[in-house]
């Protein structure tokens, strides 16, 4: 059961006079498993309010409350098994999520490379063209001063 369900349950207190005028409760009402619904695979089983209403010896009300027991138990494994099952659920969906998102970064990564592999060659096209211009700079200064020295 969720916190919220559990909010939501409303416990009425009904009582009436017995005849020492003792006033006698509607016990099931303060059952919060008595306000569930009986799944098909439940039916078989007895339900809370036979428990409370019966006229029956001992042993009869000992396996009335073993079947309450039993009724009880049967309802939080199923409980449980839908919980577990939501959980399941919720952990695929995250998996999912996070393998999205590593595909997604492995593109953009690849992405981040090749741009990183192109620039890294057009800076060698530049040092080298660098390199071109600074040995022509030079062979002109050369160029330049020889002929300042051959002019009169």
């Amino acid at each position: 059961m969720q916190s919220n369900e559990v909010a939501q349950l409303h416990y009425p207190v009904h009582f009436s006079m017995t005849q020492n005028n003792a006033p006698a409760f509607d016990r099931h009402l303060f059952n919060p498993l008595y306000h569930f619904q009986i799944t098909p695979q439940l039916q078989e089983l007895n339900h809370p309010r036979q428990t409370y209403f019966s006229n029956s010896t001992s042993d009869e009300a000992d396996e009335q409350q073993q079947s309450l027991v039993d009724l009880r138990k049967q309802r939080r494994m199923i409980s449980n098994r839908e919980s577990a099952r939501r959980s399941r659920m919720r952990k695929q969906r995250h998996l999912d999520e996070l393998w999205s998102q590593v595909m997604w970064l492995r593109n953009e990564n690849q992405q981040l490379v090749e741009k990183l592999n192109d620039l890294l060659d057009q800076h060698d096209q530049f040092v080298q063209e660098n390199a071109q211009l600074k040995e022509e700079a030079s062979e002109l200064r050369q160029l330049i001063a020889n002929m300042q020295l051959n002019s009169p």
